[in-house]
């Protein structure tokens, strides 16, 4: 049998469908999140559309905006149903779903509301895989260029280890280790005066874990495992969802919320200022970021730890507002005292890479000697549920890693066959923050493969492999949080989880 994909009867019908896909579709290409990135605009330069040769009634513009990450747009949607899919099958969110017949069908949330009513956990992995812009991120750039610009204002911002990658990458880059050094450079020309490393805040994250779970081992709790809160995806999805687990949940805050955290105590006071004469901002490849950033507990006083995200896609655009050229940055360090890191804090990037931290951490602490890397082969592999126990001491420590939200099906039947672990880490989108919706679009798994490999290189590595071995973290330990009367207690990186409601 001999098929032809491209005769032109097929490409006639290829043509007719696209110009009716565009005769309903919005003419606003040059204002749309996706111009020059959008596959509905790339098929009609490949099919030499050039005219609009059929015309239909355009669909009603409504814009849902109540969500803190996310926008909703229906008039650029096309029925495509990727958002439904990967919601329903790869996140198992089930926020979206189309909704009425014919032409009036439509994508939509729960009962039609809009996105704050409804189950999504603001993962953004369904604006990853929207073709046209229907969905995309709700953007920060205006408030972050009017900070700027004011006076008065202490202007600080940070960004996690797997950023600069994002970044060059984003620039048409080659990305290598000097580049975090060239962006602080750039970001100190955009206007921000101070620039940290969230990595600080991912080292104090897994130290306190650690001692955590090193609390639940000595006291024999059996009350079950002990779930990291890093990914806030996941802690939505267990508020409303699986409310039996927030007992369980840790109460460490995410890398992030410690570092905003840090910045409006430890810092302002070395800077002398007050804490709401500091905007802060962080750059994340993870979308949920921006919810959480919003949430109760993650503020003092009414003033928030963080007062803006940006997405890894934000940053690259705001720098490309600017006009500032990469390459012919200077390339300078962090500030201090939030400037070091371990490999441990770029680890936990990838899926699995906290729970490796926390145990090679609690080994190091009870034995006093580093564990073999090669133990932590079963929780660097694929699936999305991977399993592992070691001994620290004369204690057999087990923990779990459940990659994608999928994988809380193997961890029930586990522990309904009566199998207990000490430690459960859940990361929504599979493969980790390297897979996260705050990331270039282009990404692939080989993209996301390489980012895996360029932070396991990195441990292998870098002489600073615990955050025990941190100067930042032995300072901050040491002597900088107990000098300080906002920090001396330790209840700064702690948190609290409730129970949240949905309409479905």
């Amino acid at each position: 049998m001999k098929i032809r994909t491209h005769s032109p009867r097929v490409i006639a019908a290829r043509k007719t469908i696209v110009e009716l896909l565009l005769s309903t579709h919005p003419d606003d290409c040059l204002y749309c999140d996706r111009n020059l990135n959008c596959e509905l605009q790339r098929l009609a330069e490949e099919l030499n559309i050039r005219e609009r040769r059929i015309r239909g009634r355009k669909i009603k513009p409504r814009l849902d905006q109540s969500s803190p990450a996310i926008v909703r747009e229906l008039s650029k949607c096309i029925l495509c149903g990727r958002c439904v899919r990967v919601c329903e099958e790869l996140i198992t969110a089930n926020s979206l779903d189309f909704i009425n017949k014919g032409k009036n069908t439509h994508v939509g949330a729960a009962m039609d509301r809009d996105f704050n009513f409804s189950s999504c956990i603001h993962c953004g992995q369904c604006v990853m895989v929207c073709p046209t812009g229907a969905l995309h991120e709700k953007h920060s750039i205006t408030e972050v260029q009017e900070y700027l610009n004011k006076p008065g204002i202490k202007k600080i911002i940070q960004y996690s280890p797997l950023v600069p990658e994002g970044i060059a990458a984003e620039m048409g880059i080659k990305y290598n280790r000097d580049f975090d050094r060239v962006l602080n450079s750039i970001l100190r020309k955009i206007g921000f005066d101070l620039v940290f490393s969230t990595g600080a805040g991912a080292d104090i994250c897994i130290t306190e874990i650690t001692g955590q779970l090193r609390e639940k081992i000595e006291n024999k709790n059996n009350d079950g495992p002990l779930f990291v809160t890093a990914c806030p995806a996941w802690v939505k999805f267990a508020e409303q969802s699986m409310p039996e687990l927030i007992p369980k949940l840790s109460t460490v805050k995410s890398p992030q919320q410690i570092t905003g955290a840090l910045i409006k105590t430890l810092v302002a006071d070395r800077q002398g200022v007050k804490a709401e004469e500091i905007f802060s901002v962080s750059v994340t490849p993870c979308m949920a970021m921006k919810f959480e950033a919003r949430r109760d507990g993650m503020m003092k006083k009414g003033i928030s730890d963080v007062d803006s995200v940006l997405t890894v896609r934000e940053l690259a655009r705001l720098i490309k507002l600017n006009g500032i050229d990469a390459s012919g940055s200077d390339r300078e360090h962090f500030d201090e005292p939030l400037a070091g890191r371990s490999s441990m804090a770029l680890l936990a990037e990838v899926s699995g890479g906290i729970t490796e931290a926390v145990l090679r951490l609690l080994h190091f602490n009870i034995t006093g000697k580093e564990i073999d890397r090669n133990m932590f082969k079963k929780l660097r592999a694929g699936g999305n549920f991977r399993e592992i126990a070691i001994m620290a001491g004369e204690t057999e420590i087990k923990a779990a890693v459940v990659d994608g939200l999928t994988g809380l099906g193997k961890l029930k039947s586990d522990a309904n066959s009566g199998n207990d672990y000490h430690l459960v880490e859940v990361m929504v989108c599979p493969g980790g923050c390297v897979n996260g919706a705050g990331l270039p679009f282009t990404s692939s798994r080989e993209e996301i493969r390489n980012r895996m490999k360029i932070i396991f290189q990195a441990d292998e590595t870098e002489a600073i492999n615990l955050p025990v071995k941190s100067p930042s973290v032995i300072n901050l330990y040491g002597k900088l949080l107990k000098e300080d009367k906002q920090t001396s207690d330790g209840k700064l990186f702690h948190t609290h989880f409730e129970k949240r409601n949905v309409l479905l």
